[in-house]
């Protein structure tokens, strides 16, 4: 596709694209919400390491900058710490660490920050997955 019909594609696409996700967004239940910044947190992760080992450096930053602001603006914010409890607690500080992980990442790119910081997040995403899973069941 060239010209002006490849470019107006392009932004149709583009804007189809985003309506799309928007959409999901609408439509998506407190549950499905919080799944949805697992797995755009695991996504940018997983492009940070790509831009990491291909050396683009500042596309790596961006991509964790993008993590970063998931796990602090939105899992660690979501959290309600008046009832929450303990567990809600914890997983402040499970948050907090993943997040200096992923600035030790940035810093020093260092996949195995990153690696970690994947791990966790999986493994809170997958216990985060069942409790729907059983709530769906019940």
């Amino acid at each position: 596709m060239t010209g002006t019909y490849g470019a107006t594609y392009g932004r149709g696409a583009s804007t189809y694209a985003r309506v799309g996700v928007e959409s999901g967004v609408m439509s998506a239940s407190p549950h499905q919400l919080i799944t949805m910044l697992f797995d755009g947190a695991q996504a940018a992760i997983r492009a940070a390491r790509i831009h990491l080992e291909a050396g683009n450096l500042a596309e790596k930053g961006k991509s964790i900058s993008k993590a970063l602001d998931i796990v602090n603006n939105g899992l660690l914010a979501a959290l309600d710490g008046e009832h929450g409890g303990e567990v809600a607690g914890n997983l402040a500080s499970l948050y907090e660490y993943i997040a200096r992980r992923l600035l030790a990442a940035n810093a020093h790119n260092d996949v195995g920050a990153l690696d970690e910081a994947e791990r966790l997040l999986d493994d809170i995403a997958s216990a985060w997955r069942d409790i729907e899973f059983q709530a769906a069941g019940a």
